[in-house]
């Protein structure tokens, strides 16, 4: 055994749950994946769904060959690192351990971060109001993706769409609780403003995680 399969053994992570389903947003929308959702963040946001999973110690911590091993059983090779904040996490071991089992890695983050840590094939950036992000992020980032909760945000999104490499892709996506009156608003938006398109949080129609 070499000393990288070694290390592989022995690391963990705080993995709050893990699951196939279809991926609901963004680019990768209607995919199948599966979901690495890891334990810790402190970003804070008062609309997120998953504030369970911001105690970084509440989580079994499990080891990377447990991890992959589960998500090598679905027929879809696409692994998708959520959190919480991933990126509170070094990440190159559990990378590298996806592509060798044939996975494909994207990740969702606020990029808060202080480094971009793991080999990613997607990086989905998500900016926060409540933290600001590492500006290394920027130019690393496949997908803009900016939740919508205030016509306000509007601005706040073009801010950092501004700043973003050119290849990026730019998502608007209404938060879901106050999607009836601010869907109708990000559709207007995105036919005035062809640059971005529009994410849904279709898992949630769905009735799916």
């Amino acid at each position: 055994m070499t000393i990288i399969e070694e290390n592989i053994k022995r690391s963990t992570l705080p993995v709050m749950e893990a699951f196939y389903t279809l991926q609901g947003e963004g680019y990768y929308q209607g995919k199948a994946a599966y979901f690495i959702r890891l334990g810790g963040c402190d970003v804070g946001c008062h609309w997120c769904d998953v504030k369970e999973s911001w105690d970084v110690n509440a989580h079994p911590q499990l080891t990377l060959d447990e991890i992959v091993a589960e998500a090598a059983k679905h027929p879809g090779k696409l692994a998708v690192i959520t959190g919480g904040e991933p990126l509170m996490h070094q990440l190159d071991e559990l990378t590298n351990a996806l592509h060798n089992a044939g996975i494909q890695t994207n990740i969702e983050t606020s990029g808060v971060c202080e480094a971009v840590t793991g080999y990613w094939d997607w990086i989905c950036f998500s900016p926060k109001k409540f933290k600001a992000p590492n500006p290394d992020i920027f130019e690393k980032a496949h997908e803009l993706k900016v939740v919508i909760f205030h016509p306000s945000d509007f601005e706040w999104a073009e801010g950092y769409a501004a700043q973003m490499a050119p290849e990026c892709l730019l998502y608007l996506q209404p938060e879901w609780s106050k999607s009836e009156t601010i869907l109708p608003l990000i559709i207007e938006y995105i036919k005035d403003n062809p640059k971005w398109r529009i994410s849904l949080q279709v898992h949630k129609f769905m009735n799916i995680p």
